[in-house]
């Protein structure tokens, strides 16, 4: 058993993370969930939240905005839509998406889901950059 994983973030735009860490966690959709090295493997689904990471150069956080999570040997793969660092979070534009979450009127389930949704990921995109 290995002391690391080798961590690969993945957007459809680029790779963000590709690198050894010892420890991270991570939201699936329906919690949190924290991966040391030695883990069996796993394929999940991606909540929205706090990417949070142990790697040589320190502790480091991302936000991710849904996807897939694939563990397999000492290799974890996220593909994300999204994945921003703290730095890269507009936390003017996050409020700006919760108040217009909270606003918007819903007239049946699939329109409350949504509105729901929106008001998670902006609220936990505000929580991130803090």
């Amino acid at each position: 058993m290995a002391n690391e994983l080798q961590l690969i973030v993945v957007t459809p735009e680029t790779t963000i993370v590709d690198e050894p860490v010892s420890a991270l966690r991570f939201p699936l959709f329906d919690g949190q969930m924290g991966v040391l090295p030695g883990r069996a493997p796993l394929v999940g689904r991606l909540g929205c939240g706090e990417l949070k990471l142990t790697a040589a150069s320190g502790e480091r956080s991302y936000f991710i905005d849904g996807g897939f999570v694939q563990i397999n040997g000492e290799i974890v793969t996220l593909l994300t839509a999204r994945c921003l660092t703290n730095n890269d979070i507009d936390a003017d534009a996050a409020r700006a998406e919760l108040d217009e979450a909270m606003r918007r009127p819903a007239s049946n389930d699939a329109d409350i889901d949504a509105r729901f949704r929106d008001q998670d990921r902006a609220r936990k995109m505000l929580a991130a950059k803090k």
